[in-house]
């Protein structure tokens, strides 16, 4: 197995004025209800919106939660087949914001990426995405819940205070992410898509998230396909970076 690469830590805000971090329990009956907190995966997804290659995997350490946990609750026209329409009911997170803790590692299931694992070059472009709010449009758990960043430097994070300074919470066992085969180190060939759950802690308002791999209970859901990924289908960074904007200060 190859040596764990492990990247610096990058950090970043994130808000917006509502959020719908779904409850898997509540999907089946077209109405949604919130988690309190955002998942590990919402924030990995978030995280990969800012800037995404397959090179490179993203790990949440952990996200302080800034606000007072709210909710709303809010009737929601959805369309029928019959070209009638139901009135559900969606519960939000209301006006929302969290500092987040991340890194990244290398790929190892792409060994044709070889030549783009540059880390201080993906770690510029990390930087001056975060600078400029991300690169693609950014949703709080769902299409309709617009959300913004900003870029964080690592004693701002530290120094940052939470509604919830001097408390410890329990949310119990919470959906934490899935795993899939192309992010699976060493079980690319087995296909599968699984997801995690674990008991999640807030001590003085920071989540410390568990990597997937250690997770309590892991589920394995289907077999599932991913793209692959070359030199021929992949701009490596060295180019990305020469035509990417210098950072914002």
């Amino acid at each position: 197995m190859e040596n764990i690469f492990k990247s610096k830590p990058f950090y970043y805000r994130l808000y917006g004025d509502y959020a719908l971090f779904t409850d898997p329990v509540t999907k089946g009956g077209g109405e949604k209800f919130t988690y309190q907190i955002p998942t590990y995966q919402a924030l990995k997804g978030i995280t990969e919106q800012i800037y995404w290659k397959p090179t490179i995997n993203y790990f949440i350490d952990s996200v302080k939660v800034v606000k007072k946990i709210q909710t709303e609750t809010k009737g929601i026209r959805t369309p029928l087949k019959n070209g009638t329409n139901d009135l559900n009911y969606y519960t939000y997170l209301r006006d929302v914001e969290y500092l987040v803790k991340f890194h990244f590692e290398w790929n190892f299931n792409y060994p044709e990426l070889l030549d783009d694992r540059n880390e201080i070059k993906h770690e510029q472009i990390i930087l001056r995405s975060l600078s400029r709010g991300g690169r693609r449009d950014l949703f709080l758990g769902t299409r309709e819940c617009i959300g913004y960043v900003e870029k964080l430097k690592e004693k701002e994070y530290q120094s940052a205070s939470s509604y919830y300074d001097g408390k410890k919470l329990s949310f119990g066992i919470m959906f934490h992410s899935f795993v899939y085969p192309n992010e699976a180190e060493g079980k690319q060939s087995d296909q599968i898509l699984v997801s995690n759950f674990t008991d999640i802690k807030m001590e003085n308002g920071e989540i410390s998230f568990v990597r997937p791999e250690e997770c309590q209970i892991q589920h394995n859901l289907r077999n599932y396909s991913f793209k692959q990924f070359s030199k021929e289908n992949v701009k490596f960074v060295e180019e990305e970076l020469n035509s990417f904007p210098q950072e914002v200060e």
